[in-house]
């Protein structure tokens, strides 16, 4: 029997995990002549003779083949409508063994992405004898043995200064149909507080994308920062979703809090109960070689977000983002040079439009300690600087301190964000002479990175001027070591601020960072 295994074409998706599709080719197809059933030493060499002339056949030139019937076996549970229609057209498409080969390596790597099968094998068995130049593929899969899995963990946030306990659960194929629920749940120490239920499809009926809905509450606290909280309860539908396309249509109810009630004016403003009904598209390019540390490729996100669609008393707002990435090998001791650009812009939607105010928590901001490289999420922060910590800003009510003397407590500023913003990076990674740390994936890297948010809506658009945009950009530099984990970056840093305006909250001096690339 002539086997072929872990094949990866170019067309696959990427950055599939490697599949081992056990494909098995009869030798019955290609031999021309019955031979003389052999024992012991003699049947063992005709046999590997034989593979070794199919294989000999495979790599000289095309075999035309036809598939007659996939057969799934060890479906149990899982409807086999639905094996059939993640695959089946994909493998009747081969019009060659080799081809057959390919196509069976990306069923496989589809079906273990479906996350309801320990193990898939696809093996290619003889068609009917009546049928010559076909063959009869066999799916074979083991469902999970356990279709209940969590985890919880405790994360922190540096820029914050805040941890947040978080976990999750997970029912997976329930109906038999590919079907993921989870619960969800957050909650941070004076930050950020979520709990959320929801479920996936693969596919629905004759609609070939992934579908999903997820109900969720939230409660985000941005007092340090903005003075107010906010409070979201929602429902999400994902309508699309493929490996660069993504659909989804929002309904929430926001609540924007003020208890402390020394927020500034443009904060009261927005102070209250809104709806948002808003469309969100998103299109992504990753050829990246790997999220903690490119070092070659290039990204491209683009992500479009219509609020209002059809309560007119609702948030109605456009807003519409674009980042790119790419890194650059240089040819020694594994240095690359990653680069970045991320443009945003958000503006209100009505009459004289650009003489209404966009929602504060829509718009951008700048800031934080998230590293620019790891995640392709939209505008990079600003390292050294703090979460929210550039940009147009406002006083703070003035109130009555408490003390005998009757003075009053300094007047903070709140952060306002930005309905433009520009941020850009560039970041030289490289390793370090120890081969210990080489070994283990710990790198250095020098970074430089910069941004700017301005105000255009309420009016603000006629003093917008691109000469003093461009001139008040922030600015940091400086110098890491990174420590790669598998399911996050570390960073610590020495951080210098090179340029800030008045209100800016920025600061040099060593600074930790964890980032996600998911």
């Amino acid at each position: 029997m002539a086997t072929a295994d872990d094949q990866n074409p170019k067309d696959a998706e990427p950055r599939e995990p490697a599949v081992e599709a056990n494909v098995e080719v009869a030798e019955e197809e290609y031999e021309e002549e019955e031979e003389e059933e052999l024992d012991g030493p003699a049947a063992e060499a005709a046999k590997r003779e034989r593979v070794r002339a199919v294989l000999d056949r495979l790599s000289s030139s095309l075999v035309g083949i036809r598939v007659h019937d996939v057969i799934i076996k060890g479906n149990t549970k899982t409807n086999e409508e639905l094996i059939e229609a993640e695959v089946a057209a994909l493998l009747r498409a081969a019009p060659t063994v080799q081809d057959l080969l390919r196509n069976a390596s990306i069923a496989c790597a589809r079906l273990r992405q479906l996350d309801v099968f320990d193990s898939v094998d696809i093996t290619l068995d003889a068609g009917p004898t009546e049928l010559p130049g076909t063959t009869n593929v066999v799916i074979e899969v083991v469902e999970a043995a356990n279709p209940i899995t969590g985890n919880a963990g405790v994360f922190s946030k540096p820029e914050a200064r805040s941890w947040s306990l978080e976990g999750s659960l997970k029912l997976k194929n329930l109906f038999g149909y590919g079907d993921i629920w989870d619960a969800s749940g957050a909650y941070g120490w004076d930050q950020t507080s979520e709990v959320g239920i929801g479920v996936s499809l693969p596919r629905f009926k004759s609609i070939p994308t992934p579908l999903m809905a997820r109900a969720s509450l939230s409660s985000q606290d941005w007092l340090k920062f903005s003075s107010y909280k906010e409070c979201l309860l929602g429902l999400s539908f994902g309508l699309l979703s493929t490996m660069q396309h993504d659909l989804s249509y929002n309904l929430t109810w926001r609540t924007l809090t003020d208890p402390s009630h020394v927020s500034s004016k443009s904060i009261r403003r927005q102070l209250g109960h809104n709806i948002l009904s808003a469309l969100k598209y998103t299109y992504k390019i990753d050829r990246r070689n790997s999220h903690l540390r490119p070092t070659k490729g290039y990204a491209f996100l683009s992500t479009t977000q219509v609020g209002g669609l059809w309560d007119s008393k609702g948030l109605r707002f456009f807003r519409q983002e674009f980042d790119v990435r790419g890194a650059v090998p240089l040819g020694f001791y594994n240095t690359a040079l990653n680069v970045g650009l991320g443009v945003g812009a958000i503006l209100p939607l009505g009459r004289e439009f650009m003489n209404l105010s966009s929602p504060v928590p829509d718009r951008f901001y700048l800031g934080g300690h998230s590293s620019p490289v790891c995640s392709l999420s939209g505008l990079s922060s600003l390292l050294g600087f703090r979460t929210r910590g550039i940009g147009p800003t406002e006083p703070r009510r003035l109130v009555p301190s408490k003390s005998d003397d009757g003075s009053t407590a300094p007047q903070g500023r709140d952060y306002l964000g930005g309905d433009l913003a520009v941020s850009a990076f560039a970041d030289l990674s490289f390793d370090l002479p120890l081969k210990l740390f080489r070994d283990s994936g710990i790198h250095g890297h020098a970074f430089v990175t910069a941004g700017n948010l301005a105000k255009l809506s309420e009016g603000e658009y006629k003093k917008f001027s691109l000469s003093e945009f461009r001139r008040t950009f922030r600015s940091s530099a400086g110098v890491g070591i990174i420590l790669p984990t598998k399911l996050f970056r570390v960073e610590v840093n020495y951080c210098y601020i090179l340029k800030q305006s008045e209100h800016d909250s920025g600061k040099t001096g060593i600074q930790f960072s964890f980032s996600s690339p998911l």
